[in-house]
């Protein structure tokens, strides 16, 4: 058969493992890579030399599975020089292990222009995101390597949450009740969202979270605040942050505070009512949003 150019080279040619001859024993076991060879369609592929002697396929010896069988018993001294298998006629065989790399790629001419776009699959689309252990294919300083999309997908806001107060504080001290999540038409949080208790607050996962308080007041003068108090060990509070507003109806004042939750056991959140007066309020209510306090986690710690 003529071809235009090089002549392809087809088939895989395998050059078989040792075999060490057991005296009156005619067959042995074929393998390559310690692994039982039959990679072949028939005897006619096989060139093997036993005593410096290349020998005849199906009368000096014949093939089966990954048996060969030589024609009579081998003795002590024979030697099985090598055994050779050449890839089936007109065929591309079977390509070895590592055998295809970029050098003989591009020596073949096969390159990024000559694959389409389906060439791993074009038949089947995505269409949500991957799941986290969902695999890609990534180079490595040159080296072809799988990456789950955990490791490379966007961050984003996993936790972002919002609590209010419900009613009026017309009293100092720490906030421990009248505190609800909203629950108007519309509303809505990202992750499990935080959780309290008698006013302490807990976080869901560990992470950098930024706390904010928006404070809404109402009465006849005087400065009002509100303070946030963090723990680290889930026992003493100290004072990270302070929203002022002078206190007058539509008046209010706002803070924040990055924190660190490297343990949701232990880091913590409350807050504190002060310098409230007779006839000075901190303004909630139950139907929307007047003093407000805000949880965003940023990203980990």
């Amino acid at each position: 058969m003529a071809y235009i150019g090089k002549s392809p080279a087809l088939g895989n040619f395998v050059k078989l493992d040792a075999i060490s001859v057991v005296n009156g024993q005619a067959a042995y076991t074929m393998q390559n890579g310690s692994v039982n060879f039959i990679d072949y369609s028939t005897v006619n592929q096989f060139l093997v030399s036993l005593n410096g002697t290349v020998q005849s396929p199906g009368s000096s010896f014949t093939v089966s599975s990954s048996t060969i069988t030589f024609s009579s018993n081998l003795s002590t001294g024979d030697v099985i020089d090598f055994i050779i298998v050449f890839g089936n006629s007109l065929s591309a065989g079977t390509v070895s292990d590592s055998a295809i790399t970029t050098a003989k790629l591009a020596s073949t001419s096969v390159t990024a222009a000559k694959l389409n776009n389906d060439i791993i699959s074009g038949t089947t689309a995505l269409t949500s995101e991957p799941a986290d252990t969902d695999e890609f294919l990534v180079s490595d300083a040159g080296t072809l390597k799988r990456i789950d999309y955990s490791l490379i997908k966007g961050g984003g806001l996993t936790e972002a949450d919002q609590w209010r107060l419900s009613a009026n504080i017309t009293s100092s001290g720490d906030i421990t009740s009248n505190l609800e999540r909203p629950d108007h038409s519309g509303f809505g949080y990202v992750g499990t969202g935080m959780s309290q208790s008698s006013g302490i607050f807990t976080f869901p996962s560990t992470g950098i979270y930024n706390v904010s308080v928006n404070l809404s007041t109402s009465g006849s003068g005087g400065t009002v605040r509100v303070f946030v108090y963090q723990t680290n060990n889930n026992s003493s509070y100290n004072i990270v942050a302070a929203a002022p507003s002078y206190a007058q109806d539509d008046q209010g004042g706002s803070t924040q505070v990055f924190v660190d939750v490297t343990d949701t056991s232990q880091v913590k959140i409350k807050f504190n009512a002060s310098s409230i007066d007779g006839g000075e309020a901190i303004s909630g209510a139950s139907n929307y949003n007047r003093t407000v306090f805000t949880f965003m986690k940023l990203g980990d710690t």
